[in-house]
C-alpha cells in the first residue's frame, strides 16, 4: 500500500541537493552576525523582493509576530481578514506579544479590498477607539483554499495605507505559490509592503525557517525582538543553506504541485459524497463532504492517505514536492473507490 501525506506542505524532507548544500554550508554564530550563510540568505531574499534587509527566523509565526510588534504600539489595532493566520493560528500572539486588538473583515475567500478596509480605519484622536496602525494581508490565503492576491489588487490597498499613515504587512506563507500562479514579480512587492514574511518550509520544501523582510531600521529592531522571543540562534547557516537552495531550485516547480492539486479536485468533483469544492488556484484543495469529514479522513488513512479536517464537513488536501505523479494517480484511484 502506498503512503501519501496530504496534510500539509510542511511535511517535506530535504532533497539530496538540499542536503548537500546544508552539509557544506559555511557557518558562524548568527547572534554575533557571523554566520555568512545566514547573511547570504537574508540579503538574497531581501534583494528578490526589493527590500533593504532580512531577518532569518525559525517560523512564519515568529516573523509575523515580530512584524506586528515592529509596526504597532500597545492599544493599537490591526486590520485583517477573519480567516487570517495571524489571528486564527498564532496562539493569540497579537494580543499577548503586542497588546494590540484586531479588526476582522469578511473578505471573499480571505481577499480584502481597499473599499472594505477604509471604513474600518478608526479616526485618530478619539480616545474611545484603538489607533488603527497596521493592515495584514495573507498570500496565498490558507482558509481561502490557496486563493491569491495579485499586485493589481494589492496596489490600491497599499495606496490607502500610505494615505492614512498605516503600515502594510504581508504574511507570505505561500507567496511563491501565488507568484507562480499570477506571474507577478517578486521585486515589485517591495513597492507596496512595509514588511513581508517569506516562509521557506512550505512549498519550497526546507526543513525550517522564514525570513522577515523590511527596511534596515525595522530589521534592526526586529532582531532585538527575535532575541527577546528566544529566536536568537547560533550556527543557523546549515538551515539557511536549505533556504538558499530552495530559492534557487524549488520555485518554478511549484506549478507541478498546482497541477497535482487540480487533478485531485477534478476527481473529487465526480464523487457523490462531495458536496462542494473550493476552486483550486494553487496547491490547496478544500472540499466539503456529505457526512462527517473525520469519517472520510479515517477511510483515507486506511488506504495510506493522510489528510486533515478543517471543519466538521470540510477536508483539506495539500500537494508538495514529496507528492509524486504516481502518488497522485494512487489518490485518484482511492477516491474512485470510496
Amino acid at each position: 500500500m502506498m503512503t501519501v501525506d496530504l496534510r500539509s506542505d510542511t511535511v517535506t524532507k530535504p532533497t539530496p541537493g538540499m542536503l548537500e548544500a546544508m552539509w557544506s554550508a559555511k557557518v558562524g554564530d548568527d547572534v554575533y552576525g557571523e554566520d555568512e550563510t545566514v547573511n547570504e540568505l537574508e540579503a538574497k531574499a531581501a534583494a528578490m523582493f526589493g527590500m533593504e534587509a532580512g531577518l532569518f527566523c525559525p517560523s512564519g509565526t515568529m516573523t509575523n509576530q515580530i512584524a506586528i510588534k515592529c509596526f504597532t504600539q500597545p492599544l493599537d489595532e490591526l486590520i485583517a481578514d477573519q480567516t487570517a493566520h495571524v489571528y486564527r493560528y498564532e496562539g493569540g500572539g497579537i494580543a499577548f506579544n503586542s497588546a494590540v486588538s484586531t479588526r476582522l473583515l469578511n473578505g471573499e475567500r480571505g481577499i480584502l479590498t481597499a473599499e472594505m478596509i477604509e471604513p474600518e480605519i478608526n479616526a485618530r484622536g478619539n480616545i474611545h477607539y484603538p489607533n488603527t496602525s497596521l493592515v495584514v494581508l495573507e498570500n496565498t490565503v490558507n482558509k481561502g483554499g490557496g486563493k491569491c492576491y495579485t499586485l493589481e489588487q494589492i496596489a490600491p490597498i497599499a495606496e490607502l495605507c500610505q494615505r492614512h499613515s498605516l503600515k502594510l504587512h504581508l504574511d507570505g506563507a505561500r507567496v511563491f505559490n501565488a507568484l507562480v500562479r499570477t506571474g507577478d514579480k517578486t521585486v515589485d512587492y517591495g513597492k507596496y509592503f512595509d514588511g513581508i514574511s517569506v516562509c521557506l518550509s512550505k512549498g519550497l520544501g526546507t526543513p525550517v525557517g522564514s525570513v522577515l523582510l523590511a527596511d534596515k531600521e525595522t530589521i534592526t529592531y526586529a532582531r532585538r525582538i527575535r532575541k527577546v522571543l528566544g529566536g536568537g540562534w547560533r550556527q543557523a547557516g546549515f538551515l539557511a543553506a536549505a533556504g538558499i537552495y530552495a530559492l534557487d531550485h524549488h520555485v518554478e516547480r511549484l506549478n507541478i504541485d498546482h497541477q497535482h492539486a487540480q487533478i485531485m479536485a477534478d476527481e473529487l468533483s465526480k464523487c457523490s459524497w462531495v458536496t462542494d469544492i473550493v476552486p483550486v488556484e494553487t496547491n490547496l484543495v478544500l472540499f466539503d463532504t456529505e457526512g462527517p469529514a473525520d469519517a472520510i479522513v479515517a477511510k483515507l488513512a486506511e488506504k495510506g492517505i493522510k489528510a486533515g479536517c478543517t471543519d466538521a464537513k470540510r477536508i483539506r488536501f495539500v500537494t508538495h514536492l514529496d507528492v509524486r505523479p504516481e502518488q497522485v494517480e494512487y489518490v485518484v484511484g482511492v477516491l474512485k473507490s470510496l
